[in-house]
């Protein structure tokens, strides 16, 4: 979510903004990304639906490492085995070999667990950007519609922080603050239920768009 709020400043309608004579006829409003962001509908769907896949790919790693498991078991049987000396040599033999091929199945697990490991955390997390960022551009759209309607011509992030991590609006009596109305007609065309974090997200497209973390 920091990286989120790294976006710092919304400007609308502004090339730059600087100390001069004609800043302070700006008209500047302010606006909490963060807060729009996590009280969306499609942040709230998108966000379940990632923790469903997230689920899914802990279940089926789970049942790697189960797997993984009955094959060290297996192969300490016949480490057991090959070392047992009420068997024959041959037998012994035949045991020893056997291990061997199962410490060799044994490594191939550790490598495509590893392997299984860096490619769903690096699909997630790819997903988890773009969910993110086509939310973000949606809002954006948004309050740049209600900046031009209303006349502002600076939007401040509220919930932004600077480079140094201080907060780029040290200050705000709240008069012109956006953040609700747009909240509101964000969730205007919201499904019922969509806006309770704990209703499983219901099968839609929207359903592909997920809120950031870190």
């Amino acid at each position: 979510m920091k990286k989120l709020m790294q976006l710092g400043l919304l400007a609308v309608g502004l090339a730059g903004w600087g100390l001069s004579a004609g800043a302070a006829d700006q008209k500047i409003a302010t606006f909490n990304l963060r807060k729009a962001f996590d009280n969306y509908y499609k942040t709230i769907q998108s966000t379940a639906a990632l923790k469903q896949e997230a689920g899914a790919v802990d279940k089926e790693r789970t049942q790697m490492v189960d797997n993984g498991r009955k094959h060290e078991d297996e192969w300490r049987k016949l480490i057991d085995k090959a070392n047992d000396q009420s068997l024959s040599a041959e037998e012994r033999d035949k045991a020893k070999r056997a291990a061997a091929d199962k410490y060799a199945e044994l490594e191939n697990d550790k490598q495509y667990i590893n392997s299984f490991d860096r490619e769903a955390s690096a699909r997630l997390h790819e997903k988890e950007k773009l969910r993110r960022d086509d939310i973000v551009k949606e809002i954006q759209g948004v309050v740049e519609a209600h900046a031009k309607a209303a006349g502002y011509s600076l939007v401040l992030d509220s919930s932004g922080e600077s480079a140094n991590l201080t907060p780029v609006v040290f200050y705000s009596n709240g008069q012109d603050d956006m953040t609700d109305r747009i909240i509101k007609e964000l969730n205007a065309a919201a499904p019922p239920g969509s806006l309770d974090t704990n209703t499983p997200p219901a099968s839609s497209p929207s359903n592909s768009l997920r809120s950031p973390s870190k």
